[in-house]
C-alpha cells in the first residue's frame, strides 16, 4: 500500500535528434535500417500474453521498394479474439486496482526506453514499412510516442486529483474507475504515435483494450508491443491483434462488456462502427464511450498582406511531408488574386526541388505513398484533375509504381472553389489552390468554412493583428486546430492537443487531459460524519 501522495515527473516533450552525416544516430539508425532490411521477422498476434502463429499470414514490404520482403504477420481470427477477451476479462480488475501510479509507471519506462535507444527500432521499423524519411519518422515514432508515454500520466494525475467540495461534517471523494468493459482500439498506418496513444492512453486510466493496427504499419506497432512488454505491462491488457477489420470489429462490437471505442482512421468506417455500436445498443452492459479523429481536408488561407517568404515554405512543408498522409495535411490553399501569379510562380518553382525516392537516401524530402490502393486512388484523383475543365495541373502529376508506389508531389489549380479536389479528402500529395478576390475578405473566408464537411486543422497567414483577430472569429468551427503563420500539421503532445469536430471527428484532444476523460466512468462517494437521528424536519418541532 502507497501512503504517500504521488507526483508523476513534470510534463516534458522529447527532443528531436538530427540524423546528420557521420553522426552517431544516424550510424545507430543505419545499422538498425540494415538488421531490418535483411532479416525476416515473424510477427505473432498477442492475446493475453501468449504468441499465437495462426497460419493466416500476410506479407510486409517496403512501400518505396515493392521488392523488399521485411517478414509476415499472422492474422487474428475469432478463436484468437476469444482468448483474447477471456484473459482481458481475468486480468481486468486487478489492472484497474492497480495504484494508478504503478500502471503510470509502465508507461514512464516505456518512454525512459525510447530514449535510452529503443527509438532506433521503432524509427527503422517506421522508414521501412511506413516509408518516412528519418525526421518524419524520428518526430513521429520516437518523440511523440515518448512524448504521449511523458505526458499523460500527468494529465492522469491531474484528472485524479480534481476532487468535490466537503464539509466538516461530509467528506466527498471523487473516484475515477475504468469502464465497466473492454475498449477497442483501431489504429492507422501513418502515425507510429498515433498507435501507441490509442491503446495505451485507456490502458493507462486501467482499462484493458483489444487492439487492431493497421494492416500497413503492423512492423513499427509489433515494436511498440515488444516495448510495452519490455516495461513491464501485464499480460492480457493490451492485446495485439492484426487481422481482417471487418471479422474482427464484427467479433467485438458484439460483446456484451464492449465499453469503448478509440479509432483514428477514415470518416467513412468511422460512420460504419458507429452505426453498428447503435444497432448494439440493447446488447451492451453501458453506453459505450465511442472517441474518434477521422477525415481532414485542411486549409491554408494566405492573407494578401501576409509574409510570403515564410508562407510557401510552410505551404511546401504542410501539404507534401510524408507525401501528404497526415490527417492535418494542408490540402486546399487559398491565396489572394492580388499576388497569386507571384505565389504561384514561387510554389511551383520550389515544388519542383523536391526530390523524391527511397527514405533511406538523406537527400530525398518524398517518399513512396503506403500501398497500392492508397496509389490508385490518389493517381485517380490526378488523372480526373486532367480531364477536368475546372482544375489544370500546374505542377507535379507524375505517378510510377515500377518500383514502389511513388507519386510526384502536385499542385492543382481550381477555377471553381467548389471543383471536385478542392472538397474531397485526397490523403496524398497534392494540394489544390483556389484565388479568391481579395476585395471581399468576408466571401473568402466563408469560402474555406463551407467547403469542405471536415473541420480539423487549418493555418491562416497574416501580419496585422485586426486580420489575425478576424480569421479567428470568421473560421471559429472549421479547424480544431487553427495555426497563425504556421503550417497545419506538427501538433505536440500537450501543446497543441489534438482533433477536430464536423466530419473530422468527435474533437477529444488526443494530447490533453479531454481524451483521458472519456476512458473513466466517475463515482462520488459521500461520508456523512453526524447522521440525523430523526425524519422530521427541523420546523415540525
Amino acid at each position: 500500500m502507497n501512503n504517500g501522495i504521488v507526483s508523476v515527473p513534470g510534463r516534458q516533450n522529447a527532443a528531436v535528434q538530427e540524423y546528420s552525416a557521420g553522426s552517431a544516430g544516424r550510424i545507430r539508425l543505419e545499422a538498425e535500417l540494415d538488421r531490418m532490411s535483411a532479416q525476416l521477422v515473424e510477427i505473432p498476434v498477442i492475446a493475453g500474453g501468449r504468441r499465437i502463429f495462426t497460419g493466416r499470414t500476410r506479407e510486409i514490404r517496403a512501400p518505396h521498394d515493392k521488392s523488399l520482403l521485411l517478414g509476415v504477420y499472422h492474422e487474428a481470427g475469432p478463436a484468437e479474439l476469444q482468448v483474447a477477451l477471456e484473459s482481458s476479462r481475468q486480468v481486468a480488475r486487478e489492472w484497474a486496482q492497480l495504484p494508478w501510479e504503478e500502471r503510470a509507471a509502465v508507461f514512464l519506462k516505456a518512454g525512459a526506453l525510447i530514449s535510452d535507444g529503443y527509438r532506433y527500432r521503432l524509427n527503422a521499423a517506421t522508414m521501412l514499412g511506413q516509408s518516412k524519411n528519418s525526421l518524419q519518422a524520428e518526430i513521429d515514432s520516437a518523440c511523440e510516442t515518448a512524448d504521449f508515454f511523458t505526458n499523460n500520466p500527468a494529465f492522469a494525475a491531474a484528472i485524479y486529483a480534481r476532487q468535490s467540495a466537503s464539509t466538516s461534517k461530509e467528506w466527498n471523494r471523487l473516484e475515477y474507475r475504468p469502464l465497466e468493459g473492454f475498449v477497442y482500439a483501431v489504429t492507422p498506418f501513418n502515425f507510429t504515435a498515433i498507435a501507441a496513444n490509442l491503446p495505451t492512453a485507456p490502458a493507462l486510466m486501467g482499462n484493458v483494450v483489444m487492439w487492431k493496427p493497421a494492416s500497413s504499419s503492423v512492423l513499427s506497432n509489433w515494436y511498440l508491443a515488444e516495448l510495452y512488454r519490455l516495461a513491464g505491462l501485464p499480460d492480457g491488457v493490451i492485446n495485439f491483434l492484426p487481422g481482417r477489420a471487418g471479422e474482427i470489429s464484427d467479433t467485438l462490437l458484439s460483446q456484451h462488456d464492449f465499453a469503448g471505442l478509440h479509432f483514428t482512421g477514415s470518416t467513412a468506417v468511422f460512420n460504419s462502427l458507429w452505426r453498428g455500436i447503435g444497432e448494439r445498443l440493447e446488447n451492451y452492459r453501458t453506453y459505450p464511450r465511442i472517441v474518434g479523429e477521422t477525415g481532414g481536408k485542411d486549409f491554408i488561407f494566405i492573407h494578401p498582406d501576409a509574409d510570403f517568404d515564410s508562407a510557401i515554405p510552410l505551404v511546401i512543408r504542410g501539404a507534401f511531408e510524408y507525401q501528404g498522409q497526415k490527417c492535418s495535411a494542408a490540402s486546399r490553399l487559398y491565396v489572394p488574386k492580388s499576388a497569386a501569379k507571384e505565389i504561384l510562380d514561387r510554389l511551383v518553382a520550389e515544388t519542383g526541388r523536391l526530390k523524391m525516392g527511397s527514405p533511406r537516401d538523406y537527400g530525398n524530402f518524398v517518399n513512396a505513398v503506403i500501398d497500392k490502393a492508397a496509389f490508385a486512388n490518389i493517381t485517380g484523383y490526378i488523372e480526373a484533375a486532367r480531364l477536368d475543365s475546372e482544375c489544370s495541373i500546374i505542377a507535379g502529376g507524375t505517378c510510377d509504381d515500377s518500383l514502389g508506389w511513388f507519386i510526384e508531389p502536385t499542385i492543382i489549380l481550381a477555377s471553381q472553389p467548389k471543383a471536385r479536389p478542392m472538397v474531397e479528402e485526397i490523403f496524398g500529395p497534392v494540394l489544390t489552390v483556389y484565388v479568391y478576390d481579395d476585395k471581399d475578405i468576408d466571401a473568402a473566408y466563408r469560402l474555406v468554412d463551407e467547403t469542405s464537411p471536415y473541420a480539423l486543422t487549418g493555418a491562416v497567414f497574416a501580419r496585422e493583428r485586426v486580420d489575425i483577430v478576424k480569421a479567428i472569429s470568421a473560421l471559429s468551427n472549421a479547424a480544431g486546430n487553427l495555426y497563425i503563420n504556421d503550417k497545419p500539421t506538427g501538433a505536440v503532445v500537450g501543446r497543441q492537443p489534438f482533433g477536430g469536430a464536423r466530419a473530422s471527428g468527435t474533437n477529444d484532444k488526443a494530447g490533453s487531459e479531454l481524451n483521458l476523460l472519456r476512458w473513466v466512468s466517475a463515482r462520488n462517494i459521500k461520508e456523512n460524519f453526524l447522521p440525523q437521528a430523526g425524519w422530521e424536519y427541523d420546523y415540525m418541532s
